[in-house]
């Protein structure tokens, strides 16, 4: 069966430091498109130019990148001027998503549950932070994802090399506190009120470090999907995933991490607006727990594919 969406660009690569990742993303979504008679073109926005892309004559691109310049809504807001389609979320909402630090501040305005933080520069005193957060706590750049540049502070010694690591990635840093607790996933598909959690799961890492080698590489990394939780608290954590989801104006797909801590209360750490569509990724994993195949999601995904900004000479 060949599907009607016309020249479909995958576009992965990129400059961030999810390059590695976004690149097995990619290849994934393009050999599921071609698998289902998708004229689908890989497209590598790390090596071609903005004009390759208005010149490539796609009809419809879906995002596979991830990191800064693909996933932080610098992307969308060009795709938006040349006018072609594209998955996921807005200009806007992916630029909030994308910032850790203006993401829990939108939760927190809506009353969502996400652990306490501070945002520091260089001019900030940090041997004062840990009075305030407690310890241990984590030290992470704000825009940057797949456990780029994160550690846990276990003291305060600590805290000078943990920013100077930070750092590196971003002018800004992210001090959160620390929730001891089991690391859950729940990706959402959909925009708007037809937005729909899929089943929660659960991330069970050695030693409990989730980096970036057990996030994408390692098989020892186990994920129970669906998590091994109480019926009505699953419920729960996947109507908080669609409200934090909704609450940053998400669209087409997306996925929310938590920690669930020892007394069973779910913390809002992040939202990822492109997130991994490689073997270990958790979107395709929570898919086919509800009979949904890698391909048939990839299609789903690209099927959603749309403008974002009305603008009055695009409504006339």
């Amino acid at each position: 069966m060949t599907f009607d969406f016309g020249k479909v660009g995958v576009l992965y690569g990129g400059r961030s430091a999810e390059r590695e990742v976004s690149l097995m993303s990619g290849t994934g979504v393009h050999e599921a498109l071609l698998s289902k008679g998708v004229d689908a073109h890989l497209f590598d926005t790390g090596v071609k130019s903005l004009a390759d892309l208005a010149a490539a004559g796609f009809d419809r691109v879906f995002i596979a990148l991830h990191g800064r310049y693909g996933e932080d809504g610098t992307l969308q807001g060009a795709l938006e001027l040349l006018e072609i389609p594209y998955t996921g979320s807005g200009p806007t909402a992916s630029a909030v998503a994308m910032d850790k630090v203006l993401t829990k501040r939108v939760w927190l305005q809506v009353g969502l549950p996400t652990p306490a933080f501070e945002s520091l520069d260089e001019t900030s005193e940090l041997r004062t932070v840990p009075d305030r957060l407690g310890l241990p706590l984590i030290l992470k750049p704000p825009h940057e994802g797949s456990t780029v540049g994160i550690t846990k502070v276990v003291g305060y010694s600590d805290m000078k090399t943990a920013y100077a690591e930070a750092a590196r990635f971003d002018s800004v840093v992210l001090a959160e506190q620390f929730v001891l607790g089991r690391e859950m996933t729940i990706p959402v598909l959909g925009t708007g009120r037809q937005a729909r959690a899929l089943p929660v799961i659960e991330i069970v890492a050695p030693d409990g470090n989730y980096d970036y080698e057990h996030k994408y590489f390692s098989d020892e990394t186990r994920y129970d999907c669906p998590a091994e939780l109480p019926a009505a608290l699953a419920e729960s954590m996947q109507q908080i995933a669609v409200d934090a989801y909704r609450a940053l104006d998400c669209a087409g797909w997306g996925r929310a991490d938590f920690i669930l801590d020892r007394d069973n209360r779910p913390w809002l750490l992040e939202m990822n607006t492109s997130p991994g569509m490689t073997s270990h990724s958790l979107v395709p994993m929570a898919a086919r727990a509800v009979g949904m195949s890698y391909a048939d999601l990839c299609l789903s995904i690209l099927s959603e594919a749309a403008l974002k900004v009305r603008s009055p000479a695009r409504i006339a």
